[in-house]
């Protein structure tokens, strides 16, 4: 590996961001002052740590955005020793730092987080406490995510609403605006979860004591953490002594509330299709699935076959036909199959079996092809004595379909399963509707469940295969899927 510099300077897109590089720049005093960015970092690490501690293999290709002198910098070479470490800056004195700190261990690279401009993929991309610097956060997830291999992992912490509140009451408390940034709550970073990733958000607080209120203001500037929001003035400096006596008089403490969030893309091409009820039609769904993208098809485990052929052949007489090109459609064997119309475990145990979560792992030939997971029932049908469908919809990681019917009843049970499965972090494609057209129930789960309706099915009398060829059409192609 090299230690140098390299790349073009990227050019500031607003004059705050050529402000806050310059002050990142200036920060002689960072490694000194910077207490709770280190101890941030040593936190995203041991996630990180633990979150890839579930792959088979470690990663091979880190980036690091905003990587400062290299307190991150610095554990991920301990974490990693054989990865290639790549770690990015926005301020070309930082960068000269971590190599003075770190050497030929890590790369460096001049980069806006906002704007990558590198190719992936990546195993492992991550931030410390950088995102809170950034004009658009959201955007920039999305874009980093895009960067990640399959089964890679984007880790990265940043500050929330409440961070300073001690400073911003003695502000207000003199009538003076405070200039710290405002930051994002939990359910706004909730928002921030970059698509097809499964993930969420966990909170932090820390206390930070400081000798006098001047000192917590020098604090700022030695972290180059001192450029106030785009729409503040300074204060004049009897002002900032009044506010400093104001601060100390409370404690002269003050709180981070800091934020890590944890996603991984994921392993495969597909979706997992889930439903709100039995019955509902997930199904003729996966089929129509099938069909549009080309798909593979996979049924993990199917009871009922005493009373029914079962899905994996409906399937594939369903989403056969001229479409597929005479292959046919290639479907994956379930797990497990079972004659009792109840749930699976309740089924399997009718038998005298129970089923191995070792035997439900998600098939990984052909990758690049979409994959159809259908589940059984809803999402939280027992598999085993401690698993759910939900816990192997975690597991598998793929984006949900959402089936649910198009008429009464299906409000509450549509917006509870979509709360459920944003609960687990699982990331959702989008709802199916099922049945005779209902605008009115169609525009209030887009808009309280926060969430793309990707059709609405109407009610066939005859379902076979050109019925499926003719319902395909109204499903969005793969790519609109894939990169939502």
């Amino acid at each position: 590996m090299t230690g140098s510099l390299t790349g073009e300077t990227p050019q500031p897109a607003t004059l705050r961001q050529a402000h806050i590089r310059d002050r990142f720049d200036g920060a002689q005093g960072y490694d000194g002052a910077a207490t709770l960015q280190r101890l941030a970092a040593r936190t995203l690490a041991d996630d990180l740590a633990h979150t890839m501690a579930e792959r088979a293999h470690t990663p091979l290709r880190v980036l690091e955005i905003g990587c400062g002198t290299g307190f991150l910098s610095a554990q991920l070479c301990a974490l990693w020793p054989q990865a290639h470490i790549l770690a990015t800056d926005y301020a070309p004195q930082m960068l000269e730092r971590v190599t003075a700190r770190l050497g030929a261990r890590v790369d460096v690279r001049l980069m806006d987080a906002a704007r990558p401009d590198i190719g992936g993929p990546f195993d492992v991309i991550c931030g410390n406490l950088v995102l809170q610097w950034l004009d658009n956060p959201a955007e920039a997830l999305n874009r980093l995510a895009g960067l990640l291999a399959p089964g890679g992992v984007l880790a990265v912490s940043t500050l929330r609403a409440g961070t300073f509140a001690e400073w911003q009451t003695a502000c207000e408390q003199e009538g003076q605006r405070p200039a710290t940034p405002a930051y994002p709550d939990m359910a706004a970073l909730a928002r921030w979860v970059p698509y097809p990733c499964q993930g969420a958000w966990r909170a932090e607080r820390c206390v930070q004591a400081f000798g006098s209120g001047l000192d917590f203001v020098r604090h700022l500037k030695a972290t180059g953490a001192n450029t106030p929001r785009a729409d503040a003035s300074g204060m004049s400096a009897g002002a900032l002594r009044r506010v400093a006596t104001r601060f100390e008089e409370s404690g002269a403490a003050v709180t981070w509330e800091l934020a890590y969030g944890c996603f991984r893309r994921p392993a495969r091409a597909g979706v997992f299709v889930t439903g709100t009820d039995t019955g509902v039609g997930k199904t003729l769904v996966s089929a129509c699935l099938v069909r549009r993208w080309q798909a593979l098809y996979w049924k993990p485990l199917q009871s009922g076959l005493a009373d029914e052929e079962g899905d994996t052949p409906t399937v594939s007489r369903l989403a056969g036909g001229e479409a597929t090109q005479g292959q046919g459609v290639r479907c994956f064997p379930p797990a497990g199959a079972y004659q009792a119309s109840l749930s699976p475990e309740a089924a399997a145990r009718a038998e005298g079996v129970t089923i191995d979560p070792a035997l439900l792992a998600l098939p990984m030939e052909a990758p690049q092809q979409p994959l159809v997971v259908e589940g059984a029932g809803g999402l939280m049908v027992p598999v085993t004595d401690e698993i759910m469908m939900v816990d192997l919809a975690q597991r598998w990681g793929l984006p949900v379909v959402l089936v649910a019917r198009s008429g009464l009843g299906t409000l509450n049970h549509t917006l509870l399963s979509l709360e459920a499965l944003r609960a687990r972090g699982i990331a959702v494609a989008g709802v199916v509707l099922n049945g005779p057209s209902n605008p009115e129930n169609s525009r209030t789960i887009a808009d309280k469940g926060q969430v793309r309706i990707l059709a609405e099915i109407p009610h066939e009398a005859e379902l076979d295969a050109p019925t499926v060829e003719r319902l395909a059409a109204l499903i969005p192609a793969w790519s609109e899927i894939a990169g939502a």
